[in-house]
């Protein structure tokens, strides 16, 4: 992939810029998002008054308006008018990459529509960073969002999930997080391996790999461990024919991975009970934690 000119990135007119700015350290947002933020004409902001410390802290006046999930509707076809007129625009979240969970989808949607051009400038975001740290597979993996608040429909909207060989990535709520997990043993099993990272880039950052019921216990004693922004990702489910199998592997994976390095004893574990290499390799990494 070839590396762009820094001039190059400068904001043209009528373009929609989504611009993904820090999800807590304030250092964490690229020179061309703040590059970006200073020459357009609008930013779109979920919480102006939230965004306005941000933009102070790299002395950026650019006009807010807000934009957020009652007015999206209403205020996407003001931005895309504006846009028409040849106006640049650019979209923030409160924290992290616009879109992923937050509002905003309309608007791009529009902006394609309307043959505007939409140029994404990366940066932070929970879900990836939370991944990245996790320990587990990344390989595949699916982002589910938050999980629904009442426990009922948790339970039901986890069971659809019970058999997702993919890792998963969910955002929760901190007054929710000793009943998700509490669900999610039950769901998918107190022994399956997952991750809960806390308040990441922040002063409190908290990255910790347990099994679930192990995760959930933790988090009920400790109530410092309920505050804060919170992503869980969780193992996927390992589809391996039978019990007796699944017991096979693991023993024979437990003996290997003291000797020979992961890769190594997942394939020769693959070979020796026709268990998919992929599956072995998985199962060695949360043997190995």
């Amino acid at each position: 992939m070839s590396i762009q000119n820094p001039t190059s990135s400068s904001p043209t007119s009528s373009s929609l810029y989504l611009v993904a700015t820090p999800i807590g350290n304030l250092d964490d947002i690229s020179a061309r998002a703040v590059e970006v933020l200073g020459r357009v004409e609008i930013i779109a902001a979920e919480d102006t008054r939230h965004s306005r410390r941000l933009l102070d802290h790299y002395g950026i006046r650019t006009r807010l308006q807000a934009y957020h999930e009652h007015n999206e509707t209403r205020q996407s076809a003001i931005l895309i008018e504006n846009l028409r007129k040849g106006s640049s625009i650019a979209l923030i979240s409160d924290a992290g990459t616009p879109l992923v969970s937050d509002p905003g989808y309309r608007l791009v949607e529009a902006a394609h529509a309307a043959g505007i051009r939409v140029v994404p400038v990366p940066g932070a975001c929970a879900a990836i960073a939370a991944l990245s740290a996790a320990g587990l597979a990344t390989d595949r993996f699916v982002f589910e969002g938050f999980p629904p608040s009442k426990q009922s429909a948790r339970v039901r909207y986890l069971t659809t999930l019970q058999n997702e060989t993919r890792t998963l990535v969910f955002y929760e709520s901190c007054h929710r997080i000793r009943e998700s997990l509490r669900d999610m043993a039950q769901v998918f099993g107190a022994n399956r391996p997952a991750t809960l990272a806390r308040e990441i880039t922040k002063t409190f950052e908290t990255i910790r790999k347990s099994a679930l019921g192990e995760l959930g216990d933790w988090v009920e004693r400790d109530s410092d461990q309920q505050k804060g922004e919170i992503v869980l990702v969780v193992a996927g489910h390992i589809a391996i024919a039978d019990d007796e199998a699944a017991a096979g592997l693991d023993t024979m994976l437990r003996v290997l991975i003291e000797e020979l390095p992961l890769k190594q004893a997942a394939a020769i574990a693959s070979k020796l009970t026709g268990i998919g290499r992929n599956v072995a390799y998985k199962r060695a990494l949360e043997l190995k934690t």
